[in-house]
């Protein structure tokens, strides 16, 4: 038995995807038959709860970003694998920096999963801690993940302004960060966003999320040996991924 209200709600959603473009409510009527009061209650409810928007005055409606975060939501409450953890402790115990797990939440990055360094002076970040997605290594190397068009609509949404240093300060100099460093794989951050601290990161494309995993530390120990630790990320997530697809293939 199907109930009317879901079966008619993701009809919507799917004529959305179809269409590409916003749809005024007459135009909702005439492609899926309904009541014009029935179309009218079920955008005023979307609306409201901002599920729904119109991009110009008048001119139709779409779906906002609250269903990719909604999506997004659902995918990060899935249990990753004791595996991924123990990646950050070969991380971190290969490079006595503090390795993590991060994903993209909008503006932000949270950090999912922490192995912190033993070293006495070392990057220390808390599980459930956010930092801007734009600035961190981490978070543009989630950014690379994204396609295009989703990705550009996510760097316009965003309020730029200096941290530490005067960098990033527009959704170009992002976009131009992200495509001189996607060939080489990785990203990395000096003392960009807080002072004297420094990561490099790598995409963790992992379960259908776009993950990252980092390492982080001062500045004086990472700046020297970024390019190493950039090289010695690349290749064991690498492995880990290949190693990971190959089991889920059995």
């Amino acid at each position: 038995m199907l109930v009317k209200q879901i079966t008619n709600l993701f009809s919507l959603m799917e004529l959305f995807i179809q269409s590409q473009r916003p749809l005024s409510v007459r135009e909702i009527v005439s492609e899926l038959g309904w009541p014009r009061s029935s179309v009218f209650n079920i955008v005023s409810t979307l609306v409201e709860l901002g599920y729904l928007y119109q991009p110009v005055a008048r001119g139709g409606y779409f779906p906002t970003y609250k269903w990719m975060e909604l999506a997004r939501d659902l995918s990060e409450a899935q249990p990753l694998p004791d595996t991924v953890h123990q990646l950050l402790e070969d991380l971190a115990d290969e490079t006595g920096e503090t390795a993590f797990l991060a994903a993209g939440e909008g503006s932000n990055i949270v950090f999912l999963d922490v192995v912190e360094s033993a070293a006495e002076i070392r990057f220390i970040a808390n599980i459930g801690q956010r930092l801007p997605i734009h600035i961190t290594a981490a978070g543009r190397a989630i950014l690379s993940q994204m396609p295009e068009q989703e990705r550009g609509g996510l760097l316009k949404r965003i309020r730029y302004q200096p941290y530490e240093k005067e960098t990033f300060l527009s959704p170009e100099s992002v976009e131009e960060d992200i495509a001189s460093n996607s060939i080489k794989g990785w990203y990395s951050n000096l003392g960009n966003y807080a002072p004297g601290v420094a990561g490099v990161a790598v995409a963790f494309p992992f379960m259908n999320r776009r993950n990252a995993i980092a390492l982080g530390g001062p500045v004086s120990r990472i700046e020297d040996k970024l390019e190493s630790l950039g090289s010695l990320l690349t290749k064991r997530v690498g492995e880990f991924l290949k190693q990971h697809n190959r089991k889920s293939k059995r």
